[in-house]
Formats: structure tokens, sequence, C-alpha cells
């Protein structure tokens, strides 16, 4: 386990906890709103990203104009962009291939732990830190895709005191609670959250668009300010 592949296994199995619950619901709640099992398990392949999927079932099963649903989610998704900036200073000079197959794994968990270890070893060679990000990603995506399977096939059936719900909330705590390390990312969490609750009453989920907006815009200026 001394290998950076493997060291990356095993700091990625414990979120194997969080995607199988989280992908289970998915795939319930995919069924539920009556996409079929393709379709389903189409969006956890290609989207790979839990929040927009919930954000685009949620709407769709709402009767939600699609072009509101495609908006809603490439918001929420737009996270992606930050993360890929973030992380190109150390994966900017790997093979075009590699870097589009760690571009399809950048999802919340692989980008957390990635970016907080590289910044650790700064010794580490390019080679090193791709391998990293391989043994990351080993876990969690087939949990990912293998509980969405689950969870659409079982349907209906997985039992409602099982309360699979738990898992998106608490996701995205684990990790957004370690990276609030400077005043910055408090101030832009605590807003997103304010604002969150405030623009709940906005149609279609758009509150969560302008608390985001709010966010970034208020952790900007904090950073400018310092």
């Amino acid at each position: 386990m001394g290998s950076p592949f493997g060291r990356g296994v095993a700091e990625g199995l414990p979120f194997v906890v969080i995607m199988v619950p989280f992908g289970a619901l998915f795939g319930v709640l995919g069924v539920e709103a009556g996409l079929p099992l393709a379709q389903v398990m189409g969006f956890s392949v290609l989207v790979i990203a839990g929040a927009s999927q919930f954000t685009a079932v949620q709407l769709m099963t709402d009767g939600v104009p699609a072009a509101i649903v495609v908006l809603s989610a490439l918001a929420v998704n737009l996270r992606m962009v930050m993360y890929s900036a973030s992380i190109v200073p150390h994966l900017g000079s790997a093979p075009l291939w590699q870097r589009a197959l760690v571009s399809y794994m950048l999802v919340d968990q692989t980008y957390a732990l990635a970016v907080q270890t590289y910044e650790g070893r700064p010794a580490w060679t390019v080679a090193d830190k791709i391998a990293y990000f391989a043994g990351v990603s080993l876990p969690v995506f087939p949990s990912w895709v293998g509980a969405t399977w689950m969870g659409a096939v079982l349907g209906a059936r997985v039992p409602a005191g099982w309360q699979l719900d738990f898992a998106l909330p608490l996701a995205f705590l684990a990790l957004v609670g370690p990276m609030l390390k400077t005043r910055a990312h408090v101030i832009a969490a605590l807003v997103s959250a304010v604002a969150a609750l405030a623009f709940a009453w906005v149609p279609w989920n758009l509150g969560l668009i302008v608390a985001a907006v709010l966010a970034m815009l208020a952790g900007a200026e904090v950073e400018r300010r310092a």
C-alpha cells in the first residue's frame, strides 16, 4: 500500500459507505420518476454527478421545461470547472488520454482527496499523481454505478425504513467540512446556506443558482480584500 496507487485505493475505499446508499437512492428515484433502466444507468455512467442527477430527475418529475432542467443541471455542475482549473497545475502535463480519463472521473470525492494529497506531497511526479487519482477512482466509480443499478432494479421494493435519503446531505457535508480552510471558504459556505433558504420560494429550484452565484461573489470579494 506504499505506492501512490495503493494509497489512493485505501483512501478512496471509505467513500463506498456514502456512494452505495447515494447511488441506490438515485436508482430508486429514477425508476419512480418513470425512467427506464437504460436511462437511469445512462445518467450515472455518463453524467457521474449525483447532485445534478437528483436535480434533473426532480425537475423532470415536476414537469419543468427541458431548457430549465438542462440549465439547472449545468449550474449545479459548474463546480467541476473550478475543480478542473484547480487540478491543472498538478496534472496539466500528463498525456492527453490520461487527462481525458481524469476529467471523466473528476467528481467531488476524487477531487477532494486528490487535491489535498497533491498539496501535501510536492515531491510526487505527474505519474505518481495520476496513479493516486486512478487508485481513488477505483472504488468510487464501480460502487456508484453498481449501487445505481441495484437501486433501479429493486425500485419500490426498497423498504421505506431504510431512509436512504440521508446519503445526499451526508456526502456533501463530509466533503465540504474539511475544505473550509480560509475565511473566504467559510463566508462562501455561509452565504450559500443562507441564500438557499432565503430563495427557496423561487420556482423550479432556481433559488439554488442564485445562492451559488451570491456565494461565489462573496467568497471572491473576501479573497480580494485579503
